[in-house]
């Protein structure tokens, strides 16, 4: 008996989907991992420190993690859409949704990070101990307070992510 098409594809996307969630939850680890570390390494004392250190660590972070972070966030946010998809065309309802869950909150987290956070670095980018504004504690501290929500944001996605894994089951037609 001939195999229907339309059901190759739906085996080959359920083959795919366990290969992805795997990918997606690395993705988010790394994301989230990242934003754990500074935030617990940093941003809890950011506040306290003065003008050199702060420019001095904000430039090394901003420098070592722009980049990166940039590809490791789209990766991440491309791989979830994927899986979103994949999971709905399963029929694995509650995993898409706890995927989906995952999928906005790493997109609040991209949002997060263009909207408030890279035009801070920006700023910080260009500023000398010399050419400080008079109110870069103000914005520093707005950084800190929104690095601070993106963070357990990203853990949110992970943990959404680990629950679409958890909770993914398919079912023949």
């Amino acid at each position: 008996m001939p195999i229907h098409p339309d059901r190759n594809v739906r085996r080959m996307g359920r083959s795919l989907l366990k290969p992805l969630q795997f990918v997606v939850i690395m993705l988010f680890v790394l994301v989230a991992g990242v934003m754990w570390g500074t935030w617990l390494s940093l941003g809890r004392t950011v506040n306290q420190y003065d003008a050199t250190t702060f420019l001095a660590d904000g430039k090394h972070m901003i420098d070592n993690l722009a980049t990166i972070m940039a590809v490791l966030m789209i990766a991440s946010l491309v791989t979830a859409l994927a899986l979103v998809v994949l999971l709905f065309r399963a029929h694995s309802m509650t995993a898409g949704w706890f995927s989906l869950l995952g999928l906005l909150l790493m997109t609040a987290v991209l949002i997060i990070t263009l909207a408030v956070e890279v035009p801070i670095d920006d700023l910080i980018r260009t500023w000398t101990e010399q050419t400080l504004p008079p109110d870069w504690q103000e914005i520093r501290a707005r950084w800190a307070a929104f690095h601070t929500l993106r963070t357990f944001v990203s853990l949110g996605a992970v943990a959404a992510a680990v629950g679409a894994a958890l909770t993914q089951t398919t079912y023949k037609n």
